[in-house]
């Protein structure tokens, strides 16, 4: 009986396998390239069977610029550009979210603040109290 529910379970997990086989399990590479310059500069890209690029040049360790794109699950492009040097990484692409606007009374306070700067009261001048220290 044990024997018959082994064979059972191993068929039932070969049938769930090959289910949710996934087709980018087999994606191999169809294009790859890479330049790299003595004085740091460099570029490479590369795509694949399923539809995976991506490319990429700049300047190693200051800058760099390039992007990359994939099929959604859904089957929609997604593409995603970037810079990245002393500012960070900043990625563009329509799949990013972007922050809601920011309320008109939030920019009205923000100008008012910038155009009425702030009062700095002067420093108060030491009135001749003499300061005791505990130590001597």
């Amino acid at each position: 009986m044990f024997r018959y529910m082994l064979v059972a379970s191993a068929f039932l997990a070969c049938a769930y396998a090959a289910a949710t086989y996934n087709q980018d399990a087999g994606a191999y590479i169809t294009k790859s390239g890479a330049d790299i310059q003595p004085d740091g500069q460099y570029n490479y890209a590369y795509e694949t069977s399923n539809g995976i690029a991506a490319q990429e040049s700049g300047l190693g360790g200051y800058q760099a610029n390039g992007g990359y794109s994939y099929y959604s699950p859904e089957g929609q492009l997604v593409q995603i550009q970037y810079v990245a040097d002393e500012n960070g990484f900043q990625p563009q692409g329509a799949l990013l979210p972007t922050p809601p606007p920011i309320p008109a009374a939030i920019l009205k306070s923000l100008e008012y603040i910038r155009t009425h700067p702030q009062y700095v009261e002067p420093a108060q001048q030491n009135r001749g109290f003499a300061r005791k220290t505990i130590f001597g």
